[in-house]
């Protein structure tokens, strides 16, 4: 381990489990690229408003850093800190983190996520136990109270160029970005996570989109947190340069062919795959 300004970084591979599970109904798992103060911002709003659901954090240091300083009556969930030797895909993380888990609801979680609005978990787990829902998830604002645009069309070229050239809103939801999203336990280790083939983006498409496929519907829940969705790919050549090449592996896959087929023989299913 190294050190900044006399805090010890966590680095290298390995687990390391910060205190003892409580009862709870969610594991939540948070991956981080040098995201630290935000990472603390997150947990000290878990630990304060969400200790009743979480039963669970597990946070990945993608990079070397600080690890976040406990309240002063310490956490009131399990905290397990994984450290990568190297950094690995959004996907592998949240994958390594939640192989295994026992608690009946998953959550993957941004680092970017501001519980401004109250806790959502209560809200979000109840929903994800409901029949038939394989996946709950909020509305998200951003820190002026907008709406973001979360709920998402199937990203085919034409839906891409009314978004993103045109910037018309979504006329469909047949997907939500992963920045909150709930999903009950046995619904997750059936689909086997995220496809670790993607990197960095689509894999939350795919994710859905499999959900969908499998007969298992999405869910909004009556709760709300705050989203910075800083969307790198607009800003960075490497994001973009890994958007299209995962825009492009999404596009020649089965799921994907299997969802447009299914959206253009049978506009009635509206429990796997909404229509306009």
């Amino acid at each position: 381990m190294g050190s900044t300004a006399g805090i010890p970084l966590w680095a290298g591979e390995g687990v390391k489990t910060c205190f003892s599970p409580l009862p709870g109904d969610l594991v939540v798992s948070v991956v981080s690229h040098g995201h630290g103060p935000l990472v603390q911002r997150l947990l000290d709003d878990l630990a304060r408003l969400s200790s009743a659901t979480v039963r669970r954090v597990v946070l990945t240091l993608n990079l070397p850093e600080a690890p976040p300083l406990p309240p002063a009556g310490g956490w009131p969930f399990a905290l397990q800190i994984r450290g990568n030797a190297r950094p690995v895909g959004f996907g592998t993380n949240h994958n390594r983190a939640l192989a295994g888990a026992t608690e009946p609801c998953v959550c993957v979680l941004n680092p970017d996520i501001t519980l401004a609005c109250g806790d959502p978990f209560a809200a979000l787990v109840q929903l994800a136990a409901a029949p038939g829902i394989g996946c709950a998830y909020p509305v998200q604002i951003d820190a002026q109270g907008r709406r973001q645009d979360s709920e998402r069309a199937l990203p085919t070229p034409r839906a891409l160029w009314r978004r993103r050239a045109r910037r018309l809103p979504e006329t469909r939801l047949d997907w939500v970005n992963a920045a909150c999203l709930v999903l009950p336990q046995p619904v997750w280790q059936s689909l086997n996570g995220f496809d670790e083939g993607y990197f960095m983006y689509c894999e939350d498409v795919d994710l859905c989109l499999r959900l969908r496929l499998a007969g298992f519907r999405l869910a909004r829940a009556p709760a709300q947190l705050v989203h910075a969705g800083q969307r790198a790919s607009g800003r960075r050549l490497n994001h973009l340069c890994w958007h299209l090449q995962s825009l492009w592996r999404l596009w020649n896959s089965p799921v994907y062919r299997q969802a447009q087929r299914l959206l253009a023989s049978d506009r009635a299913i509206t429990d796997r795959i909404d229509v306009p």
